[in-house]
């Protein structure tokens, strides 16, 4: 669905989930479609902030702005090599992991210091150099897609369709645009000689496989990029307040192992950068 306006009266808040209510028309968060407490965040949070500057806009212009076509999962192109790794990324992060709500919510001080790291990793991912193509495998629900969405083309895959639904209405809430396919995120797709992607971004994907696999993981995401081509890696620290949802197989490896396997694949240049207790970011250039 196409809306010929992006104001709504009611709505459930596209970052922290709250059921909301405007007051009337001329209400920002019905334009932002962001309760007032996450409004009174956009300063310092790069999502929130866009959505203010876009409702500010729209509101001005009487909700006569340019609307974005919703993107629909298709099928992915024929691959051109499968990893055979033990434990794929099948089962996706819901937005309730993210935001800590429901049965993920961990307490006040847990909480409080999840959502300071969580706004690390965004400003982090934000300020990454992603230009060109950009590929995000196991991209689940799109929690972090709209950040690289106006960076350049985004090709978003998960086995997941209705996760992928979920990406394509968080972008249609952010007026942006990618490619969604339901596709194995170990499965490289064809480009009929055509280069490499100019970036990738892998959240919370090495974490899901163990041993050897490790450096099949790492050459999978060496082999979706152009020579010089950007990885941007956001991975979980074993802390016992994160951790991914139960039910998903996991594998805490140690940074050093992760590196390792990273400038075995190829990589150079690895930047890596612990956010505190829960996430640990890595950048790195294909060789």
């Amino acid at each position: 669905m196409t809306p010929s306006s992006p104001f709504r009266n009611t709505f459930d808040c596209l970052w922290c989930g709250a059921a909301w209510t405007t007051r009337g028309p001329d209400d920002l968060e019905g334009w932002a479609q962001l309760c007032s407490t996450c409004l009174g965040k956009a300063g310092d949070n790069p999502f929130l902030r866009g959505r203010l500057r876009s409702a500010i806009e729209a509101r001005a212009a009487g909700g006569r702005t340019a609307t974005v076509p919703p993107t629909t999962p298709v099928a992915t192109a024929p691959a051109r090599r499968r990893a055979p790794l033990p434990s794929p990324a099948a089962t996706t992060f819901p937005d309730d992991w993210f935001l800590r709500r429901g049965d993920f919510a961990r307490g006040a001080l847990h909480d409080t210091a999840w959502e300071a790291e969580l706004d690390v990793v965004t400003r982090w991912l934000d300020a990454q150099p992603l230009a060109g193509r950009i590929e995000e495998p196991a991209a689940g629900i799109g929690f972090f897609t709209p950040l690289i969405a106006d960076k350049g083309e985004v090709h978003a895959s998960d086995p997941d369709g209705a996760a992928l639904d979920r990406a394509r209405e968080r972008l249609v809430a952010h007026r942006l645009r990618a490619h969604l396919h339901v596709a194995d995120p170990w499965v490289v797709p064809s480009r009929g000689g055509e280069p490499g992607a100019d970036g990738v971004l892998a959240a919370f994907l090495l974490g899901r496989v163990r041993g050897a696999g490790l450096d099949i993981a790492a050459a999978s995401l060496l082999e979706r990029l152009r020579p010089a081509g950007r990885l941007a890696s956001i991975e979980l620290l074993p802390d016992p307040a994160g951790g991914p949802p139960e039910g998903i197989a996991w594998t805490w490896h140690d940074p050093g192992v992760v590196d390792a396997a990273l400038r075995r694949a190829g990589f150079r240049g690895i930047d890596r950068t612990p956010t505190g207790r829960f996430f640990t970011l890595v950048a790195a250039e294909a060789g």
